[in-house]
């Protein structure tokens, strides 16, 4: 009964069979190898355009990275105060931009709101010398709230950061888990929508070590090369990247594995919203639900084994669980159990 994170799951059988296959025989060193000029085919057909596709190990490379790529030293990034990028990636996107600045909106449930991004777009001043200058906007999708950014959410909010001169990021680390739970296609829930670099993730859904930044303004892409290397980010065995990307993106595996983890958040959510004293603190969208609980009740969890994150202090206490793409249902239903005899509710109610 692990929900603190997809991070703490294993890899999907598809892909560890993949990357053994690339195992075999001698490949051109630096991405120059079959396999990843097969990924970056892969990667067009899914997202219906000719993009320019980087394969990496972390998702904070390649948020920075595609950051980077958009964003001059002195340049602003505007994102939700909860985003990755801001809380937790160590600096990370200031270090690769050479010190851009990280400009975080508030906004119920993760999201950016076209108010807030219109305020503090009219407070910024472009020319003015003693301040940053407006160069990105940030949204991720999923959000850190376990909510998703609908395509017509995104191109709002698009639209109005490019009718200021910046381009739009998105991070993609959940990005299967929003797609899987909207039911649009990719590209409509990106650049259809005016996402001009997206970081897409696998590692969390599936993956060894696996993200992929995908840039449909090929212009942003012309130096992300260089930067690549530069940020010890162009492995030299890239052929191992590049088939867990392949067979992440083959038969429908990356969605496979997002929709079955969004099925056991959707699982988890129910169960635990009827048990006394338990509140959704967000809507369950994707494969994140945050709950707010007695900390006896908390407590009967953590002492019958399920792992969790308590997200904030107190009585009731604010808890995060996160499911997986081989999140067992009876695990799923143990923890629900585990809650109900907390507290003094039995299986039939």
């Amino acid at each position: 009964m692990n929900f603190a994170s997809d991070n703490t799951s294993g890899a999907s059988p598809e892909i560890i069979a993949a990357v053994s296959a690339a195992n075999t025989g001698a490949a051109m060193p630096y991405g120059a190898d079959d396999i990843t000029a097969r990924v970056a085919q892969r990667l067009n057909e899914v997202f219906e355009t000719q993009a320019v596709s980087y394969p990496v190990a972390t998702g904070t490379a390649a948020n920075s990275l595609a950051l980077a790529a958009g964003t001059p030293p002195w340049g602003a990034v505007y994102c939700h105060g909860d985003s990755h990028i801001n809380r937790d990636e160590c600096g990370a996107p200031e270090l690769f931009t050479g010190g851009a600045k990280l400009v975080p909106l508030e906004g119920d449930d993760g999201k950016v709101t076209p108010a807030v991004l219109e305020a503090a777009l009219a407070g910024a001043k472009p020319g003015f010398v003693h301040q940053v200058q407006p160069a990105m906007l940030s949204l991720t999708n999923a959000t850190e709230a376990g909510t998703v950014y609908t395509p017509d959410e995104v191109a709002e909010l698009a639209g109005i950061a490019h009718a200021h001169g910046l381009k739009v990021h998105m991070d993609g680390a959940r990005f299967a888990n929003a797609a899987a739970s909207l039911g649009c296609t990719p590209a409509e829930l990106t650049w259809k929508a005016g996402v001009d670099v997206l970081a897409f993730g696998a590692t969390k859904n599936g993956a060894l070590a696996a993200e992929a930044v995908v840039f449909f303004d090929r212009e942003l892409a012309e130096n992300v090369g260089y930067r690549r290397k530069r940020a010890g980010h162009l492995f030299s065995k890239m052929r191992f990247l590049s088939a867990q990307l392949e067979a992440y993106l083959s038969d429908g595996l990356w969605l496979a594995n997002a929709s079955h983890a969004n099925a056991m958040a959707a699982r988890l959510a129910a169960g635990l919203s009827h048990v006394p004293g338990c509140r959704l603190v967000h809507p369950v969208q994707a494969n994140e639900l945050f709950v707010e609980m007695p900390a006896a009740t908390a407590d009967a969890l953590s002492d019958g084994g399920c792992v969790f994150y308590r997200w904030k202090p107190g009585d009731p206490v604010s808890t995060r669980f996160v499911t997986s793409f081989n999140s067992d249902p009876a695990d799923v239903d143990r923890a629900v159990k585990l809650a109900r005899s907390a507290a003094g509710q039995s299986a039939a109610e």
